[in-house]
């Protein structure tokens, strides 16, 4: 009995296939068709040892997974025998449906009798077909999903639209956003808010929760009738229902879904049943991918049933879903799907390589042609509960599946002397060179230059006629034109020095992505507070073979485990799986003795109903268990934990389900590294995940040596150091035991294995391949500039500022810190130069760098080690007072002088002045903004100034008026969570100094920043040139007002010759009595910001930035004001215009809002402080967004369900402002409209610009709409209250803030047509958590 693969019995069709989707998977599937050196075509390279899955019945199970290019098929067999096959997903000419088509040919081979195609299976031998695919996702990606339309309370028809109002990409000017899912979107007349007993308040009614809630008013189904039936006349037969608070309330939405399935909707998706979780913007999304998703999904389910007699009825059809438990189909939905293909992989590593590996944890390295798969696994799979793939964001569990843009087709470039790999990929049109396609170079060509694949080894399909074999010339051809552009750098540029090998420098390009992919490795480790180097690398997938050993490496790792299947190791995975129920209900309790019975009740509820539907699935009750979570978080804070009670037996003081309290102390102290004993938690989700365990299981008896291992051929791969000779084997041929020492290429049938020099592959007795990971020979790095070392020192040096980043924010007490991520970490050099800065928030450019040059000057040789700093005074580089910035020197042994510095700047909730939250609106000195620290020892000689900086917090309380810090407690915390920050980067630093030495990393910080400053000087040069060409001068200006009428005044002149500009912002207005002044750190801040959007594409964020540029502004003026000026405003709001005048000089695109719309709400037990959204400025060839923060800011707003749970208000509308963009060729973005109707007394406090100079169009575009601030008192009266003020507001009364919208761009009435670029699609290929922390990081 052993393991068959089935290459296509149709040779002569795979040779006119249809090329394939991913540019490196053609690459990975030699047993697709014949000419493979040495074998049969029917012979596989897989093992043909014998493999049991589960006990023969004499009826075959098959595990399915159909991948965007490629199905694999697992099939164990009656006997217990396993065949393998892989086909390609689409080949009309030859099937209709890949999966059928497999099953077709396995069992037409094992039963030896010819099945028609054109006839419906025989299901009487199947027991079993699960499977996996990327129906979803595909349709998700390519946005190919059912026309649905929208229905949403009334008020908010545009809140999917803006969504949280932040923008995906912080430099893009043209802010380009996922399209949305839905065609039209009906407003359902009907309200529900929380009860807080106000005169006249109806009967409360008490929800799912437990909340007690007012239908203010209940759906009109009469008015919606018609709507309805509107919407399907015009074909529209696919609804997604979401209205206010149905988390909790869920009868008006089923009011509606009955309404609708009566008048004859096909799918209705109810968000209280997609998600049932408290908010509706990600609740929202998840019903209307549901309703855009599934109908495509049943479509394909339905087609695939066809294939068989009796439509598969008598058969167990299971299909895998994004949590890692498989589902019935009838129970397979879009919302739960998009993951359907990844996770089988993460369940195929967990049930293998974890095992096998002794239980050590295991990272996941799934590399194809386009992007990159990580993932961990630690004995249960890591779930989260919202995030986005495809840029819409899905409420639901999926597994931690982080996906990064870089594969064996990433395109390589060399841009400004910096090797760059992606994230743009060749597709598979034209692909890589390799293809004779004329495609660009990218990695797979830098692989095949090196030695590392081997074009004998992979079929004739490429070229036009796809009857032709790999091409090595035309990969060497590609990348000699990227060597040319990195010689002539060399010889050319700043730093001449010896020109590169053509092998050289595709090494170069390999090494980069290497590092590039070890970057989101090392933030999902440690992110959780991991070692990565404890790990073992799970290696699957086509091109991850090539790149394992030297990312292991990197990483510390020692092991590298490559499956035997790791080809086909997502079909194992779905082989092996478990079928999962869920359920889940939305909950408010708190987690305190008095509900835990409550609680029990509860998940006992949920539990009976896990069971009982795995039993109507065949499941014998000893084959399921159960596992309860409590969705757990501390009052006052939106960190929630979905807890487990795994490890936490019950306990007399705990519910009789388990201990979730300690195990939410416990999993809250490893992550965050404390707990708040003395703060409630609060219960927001009840969960229950119940398991049908798998009878199947996965034996293997090893297949013995005979003599050693069999070279197939020698041939010569590049390393570093020259070419070596390189041995050849065949996976097939290797037995149990046989050692490999690198360098050898292993090939299998899917895959070629690079085991590089100084490592060892040895074949383990389940016929795995494990790599011992030796250590990289020494090599010797000077301090001359080398692009190669160049690009992997910018990794390394902005990876150190990530991970003091994730110190920060694992260690902080506050919401600002801990959740909002309100922070920015830096590592400088010696002169206090920035070098790098992660993650990026606008206003924290560069400004750092002037705090920590402020220190060397004002301390010089006064700094000794032990000493840490702390300042935020805007004339030591502050920003405003809340950013309190913490700055460590570093010393060296036999350094006199600090060898470079870290600093990290976090934004305080309060340090006292006259208003709560220290952004008042009304100040008129910086005393009245808080605690002012100019150079203040907060370490000094290792110990901990904590009764100093305490009296400091305190002083601004001896100011009339003034009160000082209201929350020390979050102050101290959150400090020493940045001296532990810094501490983390002096350590890592410390480590690249030990491996390289302290001359060479100061060097390489040097060319980090000379990089930047080529970069902003090729712009420059660039747009200088464009003028000439066009008969313009060098010199451009532009000028915009503040609406108080102080003119903002820029005058930019360009040396063509140098690339360099001189910025001279002379002629704007004086200082200000208010607090709209904005410190230099701020001007400098905005203007890193514009450079980097001018340039276009990512560069190092450094002091290079501004090395080309030279900056005037006068002193005394409203960008430099005098030391004791109020500054709170123009952090916020003057920063906007000084960007929409520099971007106005260059004609870069028209002005967007231009402000913040910075609202406060306050009495004596709360606190709210929100800023709001409007139109961006368009530009030459995009329309401008609707509904989204711009520029110096980009907060995301709070959800409006918990908006309303947690502060006295009701959100009566949330919309865009329809007409506000300025008119042009190209329109600017609306702004929105946003309602607040009070529900108690408070102090309503608005900080506001653009209410009387419209934001500018250009090119003949027409300029936004104004904002406008309304209150409307509860007996009528509106009153407009100006753009900065603060009153006193009645419950009834009504705040209603309009928004500016964006400028227009070019001539409205220019009947040149639009270009193609707006119609396309836009491509969101990145998620899990990484990514979400990096766009969260980014959206403050």
């Amino acid at each position: 009995m052993g393991v068959e693969s089935l290459s296509s019995p149709h040779p002569s069709s795979a040779q006119g296939c249809p090329p394939v989707d991913d540019p490196q998977a053609s690459l990975l599937t030699h047993c697709l068709w014949p000419g493979l050196p040495g074998l049969p075509a029917e012979e596989s390279l897989l093992d043909s040892s014998p493999v049991t899955m589960g006990s023969p019945e004499g009826r075959f199970h098959f595990a399915i997974d159909r991948g965007g290019t490629f199905t694999d098929v697992f099939a164990q067999c009656p006997g217990g025998h396993v065949r393998v096959l892989k086909l390609l997903s689409e080949d009309p000419a030859n099937y209709v449906d890949a999966p059928t088509e497999g099953i077709r040919r396995i069992l037409e081979q094992e039963g030896g009798m010819l099945l028609p195609r054109d006839r419906p299976l025989d299901t009487s031998r199947i027991a079993s077909i699960r499977m996996g695919t990327t129906v979803a996702t595909n349709a998700l990606l390519e946005r190919r999903g059912e026309r649905v339309a929208l229905l949403v309370t009334g008020g908010f028809r545009d809140l999917l639209h803006v969504g949280t109002q932040a923008r995906a990409d912080l430099f893009d000017l043209a802010v380009p956003m996922p399209e949305r899912l839905y065609e039209e979107v009906l407003e359902v007349d009907e309200r529900v808010v929380l009860y807080r007993g106000e005169p006249g308040a109806g009967t409360p009614v008490k929800g799912r929760t437990g909340d007690l809630l007012e239908v203010q008013q209940p759906v009109d189904l009469g008015g919606l009738r018609g709507k309805l039936e509107g919407l399907l006349s015009r074909g529209i037969h696919s609804l997604a229902v979401v209205l206010m608070h149905s988390y909790t309330w869920a009868q008006h939405e089923q009011q509606v879904g009955a309404l609708a399935r009566e008048l004859g909707f096909t799918h209705v998706s109810l968000s209280s049943e997609a998600m049932p979780m408290v908010r509706i913007v990600p609740r929202g999304h998840t019903a209307c991918a549901d309703a855009y998703l599934t109908p495509t999904i049943q479509r394909y389910v339905q087609g695939f049933c066809r294939g068989f007699q009796g439509q598969l009825k008598d058969v167990q059809v299971l299909f895998m879903r994004s949590d890692g438990g498989l589902a019935p189909m009838d129970s397979f939905n879009g919302s739960r799907a998009v993951l359907s293909g990844p996770a089988g992989g993460v369940v195929g590593y967990s049930a293998t390589t974890y095992q096998v590996e002794g239980g050590h944890p295991v990272i996941g390295f799934d590399m194809g042609g386009t992007s990159t798969d990580v993932s961990r696994y630690a004995g249960e799979f890591e779930h989260v509960f919202e995030a986005s793939t495809a840029g819409v964001t899905l409420q639901a569990p999926q597994l931690d599946i982080n996906t990064v843009a870089a594969g064996g087709g990433s395109r390589l470039f060399f841009r400004s002397g910096l090797f760059v790999v992606g994230p743009e990929s060749a597709g598979a049109h034209p692909g890589p060179a390799c293809y004779r396609k004329g495609g660009p170079a990218t990695l797979t060509d830098a692989n095949l230059v090196l030695g590392r694949l081997l074009p004998a080894s992979f079929p004739h399909i490429f070229g036009p006629g796809e009857d032709q074999s790999l091409s090595p010339e035309a990969s060497r051809k590609a990348l000699e034109a990227v060597a040319t552009e990195v010689n002539s750098f060399l010889t050319n540029g700043p730093c001449p020095a010896s020109p590169l090998s053509l092998e050289e420098v595709a090494m170069g390009f390999v090494r980069v992505a290497n590092e590039a992919m070890c970057r989101p490795i090392r933030a999902l480790t440690q992110a959780r507070g991991h070692d990565p180097s404890a790990h073992v690398l799970a290696c699957f997938g086509g091109a991850g073979g090539q790149h394992a050993c030297a990312i292991a490496r990197a990483l510390g790792m020692d092991t590298v485990h490559i499956h035997r299947h790791s080809g086909l190791l997502s079909a194992l995975g779905l082989a092996l799986a478990d079928v999962v129920h869920e359920a889940q209900e939305p909950c408010s309790l708190p987690y305190a003795p008095e509900t835990f019975v409550q609680l029990d009740q509860r998940l006992s509820r949920l539990e009976e109903q896990c069971v009982d539907t795995l039993r109507a699935q065949g499941f014998p009750r000893a084959q399921i268990s159960t596992e309860s979570f409590l969705h757990l978080r501390y009052q006052g804070t939106d960190c929630a934990l979905m807890v487990s009670a795994h490890q936490h037996p019950a306990t007399a003081r705990s519910p009789r389900a388990g201990d979730f309290g300690a195990g939410f102390v416990e999993r809250y102290m490893r992550e965050f590294g404390f707990i708040i004993p003395e703060r409630p938690v609060v219960v927001d989700d009840v969960r229950v995940r119940g398991t049908g365990h798998s009878s199947l299981r996965l034996e293997y008896s090893p297949k013995a040596q005979s003599g050693p291992p069999r070279v197939d051929k020698m041939t010569r791969c590049y390393f570093e150091g020259g070419y070596q000779e390189t041995p050849v084997y065949l996976l097939g041929e290797l037995g149990n035991g046989h050692k490999l020492q690198g360098p050898c290429l292993i090939i299998d049938s899917n895959s070629t294995i690079l085991v590089e020099p100084a490592c060892q592959a040895e074949m383990t007795e389940t016929g795995d391949i494990r790599i011992s990971v030796g250590a990289e020979a020494p090599s010797t790095v000077g301090a001359q500039l080398d692009p190669i070392h160049l690009s992997i020192f910018s990794h390394r040096f902005m990876s150190i500022a990530e991970q003091m980043g994730r110190i920060l924010q694992r260690t902080a007490i506050s919401t600002n810190i801990k959740e909002r991520l309100d922070f920015s970490c830096a590592l400088f050099g010696p002169d206090g130069g920035l070098v790098s800065n992660a993650p990026h928030i606008p206003v924290h450019l560069g400004a750092m760098q002037e705090t920590v040059q402020f220190q060397i000057q004002h301390l010089g040789a006064d700094l000794h080690p032990g000493d840490v700093l702390l300042s935020n005074h805007p004339s030591a580089g502050g920003s405003h007072l809340p950013d309190l910035t913490v700055i460590t020197p570093v010393f060296w042994p036999g350094q006199t002088r600090p060898v470079f510095y870290v600093a990290s700047r976090g934004h305080h909730a309060d340090i006292g002045g006259i208003t709560p939250g220290s952004m008042p609106p009304h100040s008129t000195t910086l005393q009245q903004e808080g605690a002012v620290f100019l150079s203040f020892r907060l370490v000094q000689a290792g110990v901990f100034q904590e009764e100093a900086v305490t009296e400091a917090l305190r002083a601004p309380g001896k100011i009339p008026g003034c009160s000082g810090t209201r929350n020390l407690h979050d102050n101290l915390s959150d400090l020493r969570a940045q001296v532990a920050a810094n501490q983390k980067g002096i350590q890592l630093v410390g480590e690249l100094i030990g491996q390289y030495g302290l001359d060479v990393v100061q060097a390489y910080m040097g060319h980090i920043q000379a990089n930047a400053e080529l970069a902003v000087r090729d712009m420059l040069r660039a747009f200088g040139t464009s003028r000439q060409a066009r008969g313009l001068p060098l010199e451009v200006s532009a000028e915009d007002h503040m609406d108080d009428g102080s003119p903002i005044r820029l005058r930019v002149q360009i040396n063509l010759s140098q690339g360099s500009a001189v910025f001279d912002f002379s002629g704007t207005g004086p200082e200000v009595f208010g607090n709209l002044n904005a410190p230099r750190a701020v001007t400098l801040s905005a203007l890193i910001y514009c450079l980097r959007c001018l340039v276009g594409r990512d560069i190092p964020l450094n002091q290079g930035c501004l090395a080309p540029v030279r900056v005037v502004i006068p002193k005394g003026s409203i960008l430099d004001p005098s030391p004791e000026a109020a500054v709170v405003g123009g952090n916020v709001l003057t920063s906007q215009r000084v960007v929409d005048v520099i971007l106005g000089a260059f004609g870069a695109c028209a002005a967007s809002q231009g402000c913040m719309n910075n609202v406060t709400l306050g009495n004596a037990h709360m606190g709210y402080y929100e800023t709001v959204a409007g139109g961006a400025g368009a530009g030459p060839g995009w329309h401008g967004r609707s509904g989204v923060h711009s520029h110096m800011t980009n907060t995301r707003i709070t959800d409006p369900e918990i908006l309303e749970s947690r502060y006295p208000v009701i959100l009566r509308r949330f919309e865009l402002r329809l007409g506000s963009g300025g008119r042009g060729r190209f329109r600017g973005g609306d702004g929105v409209i946003r309602e607040l109707l009070f529900r108690e007394e408070a102090l309503l406090s608005v900080l506001t610009e653009r209410r009387a100079f419209q934001p500018y169009g250009l090119m003949g575009g027409e300029p936004g709409t104004r904002g406008l601030n309304l209150l409307i008192r509860k007996d009528g009266r509106t009153v407009n209250l100006g753009g900065k003020t603060s009153v006193p507001v009645s419950p009834g009364d009504v705040f209603c803030l309009h928004t500016p919208g964006g400028g227009g761009y070019g001539d409205p009435e220019d009947p040149a047509p639009l270009p193609a670029s707006l119609l396309q699609p836009l491509a969101f290929p990145e998620r899990g958590s990484v990514y979400e922390y990096r766009r969260a990081q980014e959206t403050v």
